[in-house]
């Protein structure tokens, strides 16, 4: 018995349809949009009642004081929250020497000019840390989509100069395959700190000068593949 072959398939074209396969890529840089910066308040006492107490004071003037810039701060977080006993070093037994509580904040900022100010604001603070800040691009920002439309273009000029180069033309597009873009510093994972800060003992001195930071710029990548066909070559 014999059956009927299937026809030839052309994944690559054929002589009266050539197919050309290129990728786009294309790598802009953007001003931040947003700034987020993590602090640390500490809090230290021979008992966990004056721990708590210390901590949770500190902790109040370091969200007081974040608040205060109302609409720059786009988001505050508070993260973890501990509070350890420390044994003593010599002797027997469990006895405890201090309590050691600690808070930990995120904040992101969209106003960079209050930023230099709430960051040595925050380092000011009794037994406060600041780290940051770190850079970023909204999820959703506008320069997501230029870099993907920017790789597109550069897809379609690449292909029609190989059909070009052969006397040819493109006729259609067969397929594009999104590779996705993405930041250089992924939204949400912060890269190396351009600051940190710490401070033990700040009370009854005035306000430290605000720092002028400088932002990063962002570079944002996109791929794309893409497959055309083209009119027969000159050859």
């Amino acid at each position: 018995m014999t059956t009927d072959a299937p026809p030839n398939a052309a994944p690559y074209g054929t002589p009266e349809t050539p197919r050309v396969a290129v990728r786009g890529e294309a790598r802009l840089e953007f001003d931040p949009e947003i700034a987020r910066i993590g602090v640390a308040v500490s809090a230290r006492g021979t008992d966990r009642r004056t721990a708590l107490e210390d901590l949770t004071r500190r902790n109040s003037a370091v969200l007081d004081l974040i608040k205060s810039y109302g609409e720059s701060v786009e988001k505050l977080e508070t993260g973890a929250f501990s509070i350890s006993p420390e044994l003593g070093r010599h002797g027997r037994g469990e006895r405890i020497r201090a309590y050691h509580g600690r808070v930990h904040i995120t904040a992101e900022l969209s106003d960079f000019t209050a930023l230099g100010e709430l960051t040595t604001r925050l380092a000011d603070l009794e037994l406060t840390r600041v780290d940051g800040p770190w850079w970023s691009l909204r999820p959703d920002s506008p320069a997501h989509g230029e870099a993907r439309r920017q790789a597109v273009r550069e897809a379609v000029q690449r292909a029609r100069e190989y059909a070009e180069a052969l006397g040819a033309q493109l006729s259609a597009l067969v397929e594009l395959a999104d590779l996705g873009a993405e930041n250089a510093v992924p939204y949400g994972a912060p890269p190396t700190p351009g600051m940190r800060m710490a401070a033990y003992s700040a009370e009854g001195t005035e306000m430290a000068p605000a720092l002028d930071l400088e932002p990063q710029r962002q570079t944002v990548y996109a791929q794309v593949n893409a497959r055309f066909t083209m009119t027969p070559p000159q050859l």
